[in-house]
């Protein structure tokens, strides 16, 4: 995703709001009587009720810490519960066909730029899957993730825990300090929210925070093309008048989804390919060529220009898009 602020939504703080404010409304509407619950003698108090349903939304996917969490809140223990699901996601569901993983330097940090590829991160759970899988925990690769979804209740905690970090400048640098290997989608929310009859074609990458973050840090940059995802939830179209009532960038329709509810949030079993470039070395410019702006937007432009050749090439040796 985009790095700091560029995209930043307030559908967390809205969801806090809109909570304080029914509670205040049961407690203006259900006062509490002198030591019984409001519902009468023996029934339900339900401002503690609400109270609690409260605390168990913003815990949602909490659980106790197991024995080995990173900084950034990846649980060693989930992983592992995690891994028979997200092998069946890859080898079985989306039959990811994974190429040129070799490229990808294993001894220091390196920053991994791929296309945006549909509304939610499985492909930012792929990539760091397939790089991960088999190696040591600490050695998994870390994805970034865009404000507007980090920030929800519902959301947040187990895509830490998976190894999801919010995509911001700061995070990214201590990663790459840190040596380790951090996925990065410089297309931003324009990515992922790319309509059906848009998909595969890149958008601008932002600013150039991507390149420019990995010459301060002297990380390579290896270019990364997801080809699948964007079939997996297909966006028909955007509805954007309700998005803002819910503090969402926009609220998606595809062919499953609303319609049949909870079951259109299932990911269409489409055939995947994830292929990973030869890294480009920038240690040799020196952190202050972060600061020639005709530098980073010359290289920026040569990402995406990489990035989306690979994305065609892919595109033309697929079968089909169910393989």
């Amino acid at each position: 995703m985009g790095f700091a602020g560029e995209e930043e939504s307030a559908g967390g703080h809205e969801l806090r709001r809109a909570l304080d404010a029914l509670r205040e409304e049961i407690r203006a509407r259900l006062p509490r009587s002198s030591g019984e619950g409001v519902g009468g003698p023996g029934g339900p108090d339900w401002m503690e009720l609400f109270d609690e349903l409260r605390r168990r939304v913003n815990s949602f996917g909490m659980s106790e810490r197991s024995g080995e969490v990173d900084e950034f809140g990846m649980d060693e223990l989930v992983l592992r519960r995690a891994d028979p699901v997200l092998d069946f996601l890859m080898d079985r569901w989306w039959r990811v066909d994974i190429q040129g993983a070799e490229n990808v330097p294993t001894a220091k940090g390196c920053l991994l730029a791929a296309n945006g590829s549909g509304l939610l991160p499985y492909d930012g759970l792929m990539i760091s899957h397939a790089l991960g899988r088999g190696h040591p925990f600490d050695a998994r690769p870390r994805f970034l993730v865009a404000d507007w979804l980090i920030t929800l209740p519902f959301v947040q905690p187990y895509l830490a825990r998976l190894g999801g970090v919010r995509a911001c400048r700061e995070n990214a640098q201590r990663l790459l300090a840190q040596g380790r290997r951090v996925v990065a989608f410089p297309e931003g929310v324009k990515g992922a929210a790319k309509v059906f009859r848009e998909r595969y074609r890149l958008k601008r990458f932002g600013r150039g925070g991507v390149v420019r973050i990995a010459i301060e840090c002297g990380a390579p940059l290896v270019p990364v093309a997801v080809v699948g995802a964007e079939e997996a939830h297909p966006i028909l179209f955007k509805v954007e008048t309700l998005a803002r009532v819910v503090g969402l960038p926009f609220v998606p329709v595809t062919p499953t989804f609303p319609a049949l509810g909870p079951l259109g949030l299932v990911p269409l079993p489409s055939k995947w390919s994830i292929r990973f470039g030869e890294a480009i070395p920038l240690d040799h410019l020196g952190s202050e060529a972060a600061d020639d702006e005709l530098l980073v937007s010359r290289l920026t432009e040569e990402l995406r220009a990489q990035i989306q050749t690979m994305v065609e090439q892919a595109l033309h040796e697929r079968p089909s898009v169910w393989g």
